[in-house]
This record gives C-alpha cells, sequence and structure tokens, in this order.
C-alpha cells in the first residue's frame, strides 16, 4: 500500500481502531494541528493580494468558514468525523456548484492551503502527500 493510503486510511473510531493502525489525523497531531491548518488558510486568503477573488466568495463572518474547514478537514484526514456529524455527507462537488470554480480560483485555494500545510505539518513527508491529495480534491472541485 501506498504512503498516501496508509495515511488517508478512515480510521475506525478509536476503542476499537487496531494500535497499529494510524492515519494523517493523528500522524500530524490532531486536532490542535488540523485547527491551525484551517486558521493559516484562512489567514492567508485574507492577507494575500492573489486570493481577493477567491476571499470575495465567502461570507463574513469568516470564523464560520473556518469552523466548517476545520471540521471536514477533521474527517478527511481520518479523524473525528466533525463535519458529517453537523451538515451531513460533505458532498462537496454539490455544495460548491453556486460558485464559479475555475483553474485560477483552484489555484488561489491551493495557494492558501499550501501555505497553511508548510506552516503547520512538520514532517515534509506529511506535507507531500496531504498536499498531493488535497490538490486532487482540489480539481475535482472545478465546474468551469
Amino acid at each position: 500500500m501506498s504512503q498516501i493510503k496508509k495515511w488517508f486510511v478512515k480510521a475506525t473510531p478509536k476503542a476499537s481502531a487496531p494500535a497499529e493502525q494510524s492515519n494523517a489525523y493523528e500522524l500530524i497531531g490532531g486536532e490542535v494541528v488540523i485547527q491551525q491548518i484551517a486558521h493559516e488558510f484562512y489567514q492567508h486568503m485574507q492577507q494575500n493580494e492573489a486570493t481577493q477573488e477567491l476571499l470575495s466568495l465567502h461570507r463574513a463572518p469568516i470564523e464560520k468558514s473556518e469552523q466548517k474547514l476545520f471540521e471536514f478537514l477533521s474527517g478527511w484526514l481520518g479523524g473525528p468525523q466533525l463535519y458529517q456529524q453537523k451538515y451531513g455527507h460533505p458532498a462537496l462537488r454539490a455544495r460548491h456548484m453556486p460558485f464559479a470554480i475555475d483553474e485560477s480560483m483552484r489555484d488561489q485555494w491551493m495557494l492558501c492551503m499550501n501555505a497553511a500545510i508548510n506552516q503547520c505539518v512538520k514532517k515534509p513527508e506529511h506535507r507531500q502527500a496531504i498536499i498531493q491529495a488535497i490538490s486532487t480534491l482540489a480539481d475535482h472541485m472545478r465546474n468551469q
């Protein structure tokens, strides 16, 4: 099994997960690091001139979007399924259809995500695996 597949295994609830099983959520530091990634993502989006078009799509208060990103990333990286518990299945493509997402928007989003991951995830191999996986996800969101 590839490194990425190992890291992105969706673990069963911790009480019943095998001791040797790990996932990206655990490998990068769990809830604290995921919260940092979500926070840094939106900080970068708000502060970078190159991402103002992307920022304009987000409703205020930005903290609500930050919380949703944290909840999504928690489950996507193998931790608690916080987003799904609150809102149901993420259905990301359907939820993003009202927005024109072209290559430029994807690139702006990835600029923010790359910055957040590079700042918050310590091990280069973990950063690389997550960025590769999330790049595929971001590309899938394109609808134009």
